[in-house]
């Protein structure tokens, strides 16, 4: 009889805000906010996405071609993401008890060896385009389920790191190669613990069904073009994280929360009683205090509990953090008070890296500290607590001076990055919020305002830019919110307005509303 499980030291919750136009979602561990998510009509998320492409640009110098995917920048192919096994198929018979053949040691072989132009090949995306730059992907396609994820041109067994008892791991592993075929691989996921074996080969023949159609799919595209698309941010979400160590999930919308049952019944029955429908008047970010939270997620500065405070800056090559005593004093000992200001940064620090969904190199210049010992503990307090982020991290020693020097995986733009553009008024120096998102801001603002308070008519003031998008790309959308809000509302463009502001304005008194 498996045991029980063991991890649930941290409460966690997900919030799921369902809109007209977008979806939020916010994940929260002991009432913090430690991740942020939206997905918008308009946005569809591309990782994991299959494609039939055409290598268009070959470039040895690189190392690395260039595939047409259908999309306005091609994608990015290194040699290292390129998997021989779609070239050739030279195997030994050693199984080395994984459940798979071996594939033969073999020399590096140059991209120029392997593609040409015009080739077509099947590659899945592994990042989503960032700035300037396409998305980039990898011949090597994998498969994720709620319990493992299927490798079919790969033949090793992985399992998560964070199932860390060595029984369960024998047991997975035992499970695992009486389930699996040659010449294929499964990395199982921190779900998996305490799974029953038929669990494992129902989901083990879904993924492999799945691979099948994928394949037959692909004879059937002509390239360039999508040959299967990954599950949207919801139904990702419930694959991936919503699992035992998720105490709760709140819904505010009566069809997604029917929609998430219905698919929870399917694929883990046993946490629908974790599923919750909120039906309160008060939005659901409102009430759980989320909305400043949200706001801070765009400031360069944050404060700390005791008075120190940390500076966060993005740019092209890495992502700067630095740490401040700031109001903080602390007592006679000045290392002490410096250490227990590095320890808060790094709580800190390790939150808004996920929050914000910073990636690539991470630079975090704590302040200087004399004992070595003080700075090994910094150290494994931040390395502890990079253990809870989704995304791989490492984060390195500290150096002579002071510098903690990081990696997190990056698969996508920072929330920074995706949710803002350019300023027109401060010649790029500065940014502001995208008119959709000002649109999705001023929707929520109703929703707040008309729970608090009856209105039977309101002039929305917002910059030009704000008004068009809102005629043109969501004409439907006032109309909407007239039937939900129960006051007629009236649009009018502003130019002395900031682009990404807007004011709301009580008729006939003409009085503005507090919208914080």
């Amino acid at each position: 009889m498996a045991n029980q499980p063991r991890y649930k030291s941290i409460k966690r919750d997900i919030l799921i805000s369902v809109a007209f136009k977008q979806t939020r979602i916010a994940i929260l561990e002991e009432g913090k906010l430690v991740e942020y998510m939206v997905d918008h009509e308009s946005g569809r998320r591309m990782v994991g996405d299959i494609y039939k492409g055409v290598v268009r640009r070959v470039l040895p110098g690189m190392q690395a071609a260039f595939v047409d995917i259908g999309l306005p920048k091609h994608g990015f192919l290194h040699v290292s993401d390129v998997n021989y096994d779609l070239f050739e198929t030279d195997y030994d018979n050693d199984d080395q008890g994984s459940g798979g053949a071996r594939r033969k040691p073999r020399k590096f072989q140059a991209i120029q060896d392997q593609l040409q132009e015009g080739q077509e090949i099947m590659v899945q995306v592994i990042k989503e385009p960032i700035s300037t730059k396409g998305p980039r992907v990898s011949t090597d396609v994998s498969l994720p389920g709620r319990l493992m994820v299927y490798n079919p041109f790969d033949n090793r067994i992985g399992i998560s790191r964070k199932i860390d008892d060595n029984r369960q791991r024998a047991r997975i592993k035992e499970i695992i190669k009486k389930v699996i075929t040659r010449n294929e691989g499964v990395i199982v996921r921190t779900a998996a613990e305490d799974t029953p074996e038929d669990e494992f080969t129902n989901e083990y023949n879904s993924l492999k069904n799945l691979w099948r159609r994928v394949k037959r799919q692909s004879s059937q595209v002509e390239a360039p073009g999508l040959v299967y698309q990954e599950m949207q941010l919801i139904a990702s979400l419930l694959r991936d994280v919503f699992n035992e160590r998720v105490d709760s999930l709140v819904v505010d919308s009566k069809t997604e929360f029917k929609r998430i049952k219905d698919y929870l019944k399917i694929i883990a029955p046993k946490l629908t009683g974790r599923l919750q429908l909120y039906k309160e008047q008060e939005p659901l970010f409102t009430r759980y205090k989320l909305d400043d939270e949200i706001r801070k997620v765009f400031s360069s500065k944050v404060w700390l509990k005791r008075g120190g405070y940390i500076v966060i800056e993005q740019t092209e090559a890495l992502v700067s953090i630095d740490v401040n005593t700031g109001r903080y004093t602390g007592d006679k000992n000045q290392e002490q008070t410096i250490l227990r200001t590095n320890l808060e940064a790094a709580r800190e620090i390790a939150r808004q890296v996920r929050l914000r969904d910073l990636g690539g190199i991470i630079v975090a210049d704590f302040i200087d500290m004399e004992s070595r010992e003080n700075q090994q503990k910094m150290l494994d307090e931040f390395r502890h607590l990079l253990k809870f982020d989704r995304s791989k991290t490492k984060a390195f020693e500290v150096s002579p001076l002071g510098l903690v020097e990081m990696s997190r995986q990056r698969v996508r733009s920072s929330l920074f990055q995706s949710m803002t553009e350019l300023c027109p008024n401060c010649d790029g120096r500065g940014r502001v919020f995208t008119p959709e998102v000002v649109t999705g801001h001023l929707e929520m603002a109703l929703r707040k305002l008309t729970a608090e308070r009856k209105e039977s008519e309101l002039l929305l003031r917002v910059h030009p830019a704000v008004a068009l998008h809102l005629m043109e790309q969501e004409c439907s959308l006032l109309k909407q919110l007239e039937n939900h809000t129960k006051a007629r509302l009236r649009l009018r463009d502003d130019p002395l307005m900031r682009l990404d502001d807007f004011a709301v304005f009580s008729l006939p008194s003409k009085k503005q509303l507090n919208l914080r």
